[in-house]
This record gives structure tokens, C-alpha cells and sequence, in this order.
């Protein structure tokens, strides 16, 4: 378990937006939080990946408006 001290201002900011969000309390807001972010940063290294695969893929080939 972890407990994380927040500024008034902000505990107040993350209240509302898990209200408005539909959770049930700001603690779980916070985890859907961090789960999005976990499934953002492995489509990033996705992403990455594929461009260095393509980088390594061959030749270049000139995309001209034919190709």
C-alpha cells in the first residue's frame, strides 16, 4: 500500500475529477490513472519498436506520389 500526501489544492482537483469521472473514490481514480499510463508508455515502446523494425527493414525506398 502506498499513501501519498497531496496539497489541499490538488486533493481537492483529483476529488472532483474522480467525481466527474464515476469512481468511487479518489484512490481508485488515481490507480486508472496509473494503469493508463502503464498502457501508454508499453504502446510508446510498441511504437518504438516498429520504427526501429522499419529502420533495419532494408534498403530505403523514396515515397514519391506514385509510389
Amino acid at each position: 500500500m502506498m499513501n501519498i500526501a497531496l496539497p489541499d489544492q490538488i486533493l481537492a482537483f483529483v476529488e472532483e475529477q474522480a467525481i466527474a469521472a464515476g469512481f468511487s473514490s479518489a484512490s481508485e481514480y488515481v490507480y486508472h490513472l496509473i494503469l493508463r499510463e502503464q498502457e501508454r508508455i508499453v504502446q510508446q515502446q510498441r511504437v518504438e519498436a516498429l520504427l526501429l523494425e522499419g529502420l533495419d527493414s532494408g534498403e530505403a525506398i523514396e515515397a514519391t506520389d506514385d509510389w
